[in-house]
């Protein structure tokens, strides 16, 4: 009988827009750990504990419900009372828990003895109100001041904290409740008294405070019934999403749980729609703006949830930097890295307001914008939008671009910024061959490709808006583009492109995934590509659970690492679409596979951010990266990658065409897609391998809108 493995750390996390609820499996928060209710970047509940007359619960099960709730079951111990001992294991204690903007908490406790049970429920609550960044970091300093009040009239405990014009708050009301609470040295106690088969109800709302912004906690007892509003924007998302379905049943749950995730990271825009959002990037370090995030998570989901770009570029466009402010690495066009709202950016300790220290995030906002428009035809979005595009490009040519020599390289200005600003942004991330870091101005090879992406896919933006002469000015930088990067980064020795140029303009030729992306942006000459493929499917990048972030044979390989030699599912997700657009569909179906297979190792069938890049076994299973955040946009939007990566959809909504040129591997014989939404067209559409080939069906929608290149015409019905 085989052993079922779950791989996965022992937590339950729940979150709805900027709160953020992360507690260990019993429901408790311990101090000192990472663990807590965080709210706009700033940790308001630290620790939390659970006790029957001083006694600890024992944990039965746990586990989120939904995104936004989680369920704990738990009993007791034995119980010393005046009455005589409580038997262990007659109470059942459930704890609900449904965060909205604040946190709702149930206790539910059912007396299964034979006599009457009479003791104390403890709840210990403490606050340090830690700015997220600290929590992150192991450093916590106190610059304000916490003060706590009681009001025992309505059983309401205040806690606040104050630094200068700075403040957060956390009130905890009690509601509902079977008997009256008390606050004393640190807890909230209830008396409870419970008859043989009867059970005992209590609340608990948590109402957070910005300043002078209340934001208040889902006023529904159970969790089925709290948060009827975002239940039903749940449906709706479920609705609108595009659906999968698929013979392989580890593949259906991982689609399932990427769509939860989706959900679960959406960031309502406010003045919006209800049904627009921005993705953001993670959970629970991430839960915030990011730019490149944001726009990869976006161009995961076009043709899953293409409102996913219309919230992104919106909100992003109205953050593009307008003058130069070295602090925060900002110059004139440049679309931001990241937003944050806690203590430290409110005193600008931290640059992160917004931070614009990404060399990525401009380039492809532009990608961005041509892929939307590809998938839904609107152009007075482009127009729109077209300001912000404008300011890209000139970003791009003024300051991307730092000495002129046609490439993009980056260097941070601030005392604050990062080292590296592409995708692998850890300080230690960039490194020669012998393992030493790599000294800076850097020019990433993945930033040459963005922009010759970039480039090509605004000429055609421009040549619909009928301006051709910049659509073909457009079109000649790219071209110089491609001719002189393949000549300063290809090593035609090892076949493989450098991973950067260092500050001496010196190419870098240490083996790493980034040459992937080129790739997928398209500027890696035909006749290289193979050469491209075979090297980083070598045993030294691929570690079977996918391609690793750096070679095996570096001196700074390690596969526990953050980015030199662990697996990152969307980078994975990215080189695939690469991969299938030269050509090879069976290495990108064996990278689909190998890291769908990971992923149903781990706990809900839910990618991580990363994992380690140890090689697998036969009887292995993958190991997870310590502080991963789960769920992960970028991680989720992957599964998406990878699927396109071997159905090969191309939108065409300005003609009303779809193009396909699907080629599925022989462990995924058949795959539906329904309320696949490009222009005003919807279709569902089937896949099914036959004799070697694979044929495209249209069950829904006019089959003259989808053509299979290469193959016979897609045919009517099933």
């Amino acid at each position: 009988m085989a052993l079922e493995i779950k791989v996965g750390p022992p937590q339950i996390a729940i979150h709805h827009g900027h709160s953020v609820l992360l507690t260990e499996p019993d429901g408790r928060i311990l101090w000192p750990s990472d663990k807590g209710l965080y709210f706009l970047d700033t940790r308001l509940i630290s620790s939390w504990h659970l006790y029957a007359n001083g006694e600890t619960w024992e944990l039965l099960n746990s586990g989120a419900v939904v995104p936004y709730a989680a369920r704990i079951h738990l009993t007791n111990p034995r119980l010393p009372t005046e009455d005589g001992d409580i038997p262990a294991h007659t109470l059942s204690l459930v704890v609900s828990r449904a965060i909205g903007e604040g946190l709702h908490e149930d206790f539910d406790i059912t007396n299964h003895g034979g006599t009457p049970a009479r003791f104390n429920l403890e709840i210990a609550i403490r606050s340090d109100f830690a700015d997220i960044f600290e929590v992150k970091g192991g450093r916590i300093i106190r610059r304000g001041r916490i003060t706590t009040g009681w009001d025992g009239q309505t059983e309401r405990l205040t806690t606040t904290y104050r630094n200068r014009d700075f403040q957060r708050e956390v009130i905890v009301q009690t509601a509902r409740s079977d008997a009256s609470a008390v606050f004393a040295n640190g807890r909230l106690s209830f008396p409870v008294s419970i008859e043989p088969g009867r059970t005992w109800h209590a609340c608990l709302l948590y109402e957070l405070v910005d300043g002078t912004a209340h934001y208040g906690a889902p006023s529904e007892c159970s969790v089925e019934d709290a948060h009827a509003p975002l239940r039903r924007s749940l449906a709706e998302w479920s609705a609108s999403v595009l659906k999968f379905t698929c013979a392989n049943e580890d593949l259906n749950r991982l689609y399932a749980q990427a769509i939860d995730d989706m959900a679960a990271l959406r960031l309502p825009i406010e003045g919006t729609d209800h049904m627009e959002f921005v993705p953001a990037a993670g959970l629970p370090w991430f839960i915030a703006l990011f730019g490149r995030d944001s726009l990869i998570v976006s161009l995961q989901n076009a043709h899953v949830y293409p409102a996913f770009a219309r919230g992104a570029l919106d909100v992003l466009g109205s953050w593009q930097a307008r003058e130069i402010d070295p602090e925060r690495d900002a110059e004139p066009g440049k679309i931001p890295h990241e937003l944050r709202r806690g203590e430290l950016a409110h005193f600008k300790l931290i640059p992160h307001t917004p931070y614009y220290g990404t060399a990525d995030a401009t380039p492809l906002y532009l990608i961005v914008l041509h892929t939307i428009w590809r998938w839904t035809g609107d152009l007075a979005l482009v127009r729109r939008l077209l300001p912000v595009a404008e300011g890209c490009l000139a970003w791009i040519d003024q300051y991307g671009d730092r000495d002129g020599d046609g490439f993009q390289e980056y260097q941070t200005r601030s005392p604050h910024g990062y080292e590296n600003m592409g995708w692998k942004d850890a300080g230690e991330a960039v490194v020669n061959p012998d393992g030493s870091l790599v000294k800076g101005p850097k020019a990433l090879c993945e930033l040459q490709g963005y922009v010759y992406d970039a480039w090509l896919r605004m000429a055609e933006v421009y040549e619909a808006l009928d301006d051709a002469e910049r659509a073909a000015t457009l079109r000649q930088k790219a071209a110089s583009l491609h001719q002189r990067f393949n000549a300063a980064f290809w090593n035609e020795e090892t076949g493989f492109y450098a991973f950067t140029l260092d500050g001496e303009k010196r190419p870098v030729w240490t083996v790493a995934s980034n040459p992937g992306h080129l790739l997928w942006s398209g500027i890696v000459p035909p006749d290289r590509a193979e050469r491209v493929v075979r090297r980083l499917m070598a045993p030294d990048m691929w570690s079977g659970w996918g391609i690793r972030t750096l070679s095996s044979d570096n001196p700074s390989f390690n596969p526990l690492s953050y980015q030199n030699g662990s697996v990152w599912p969307h980078d994975n997700g990215l080189i695939a679409l690469g991969f299938r657009r030269y050509g090879f569909a069976a290495e990108a179906a064996a990278v689909a596979r190998d890291v769908f297979r990971a992923g149903s190792y781990f706990a809900l069938n839910q990618l991580p951010e990363l994992y380690a890049g140890m090689t697998r076994r036969d009887s292995g299973f993958p190991v997870q990266y310590l502080g991963a955040n789960v769920p992960q946009a970028w991680a989720a939007g992957a599964v998406f990658s990878l699927i396109q990566a071997m159905l090969d959809i191309e939108p065409d909504a300005p003609r009303g065409k779809l193009r396909v040129d699907p080629v599925l591997p022989e462990w995924l014989p058949d795959v539906t897609l329904r309320d696949l939404r490009f222009g005003e067209t919807t279709l569902d559409l089937q896949f099914r391998r036959a004799d070697g080939k694979t044929l495209v069906s249209v069950l829904r929608g006019d089959p003259a809108s989808v053509e299979q290149v290469g193959r016979e015409a897609p045919r009517a019905g099933g």
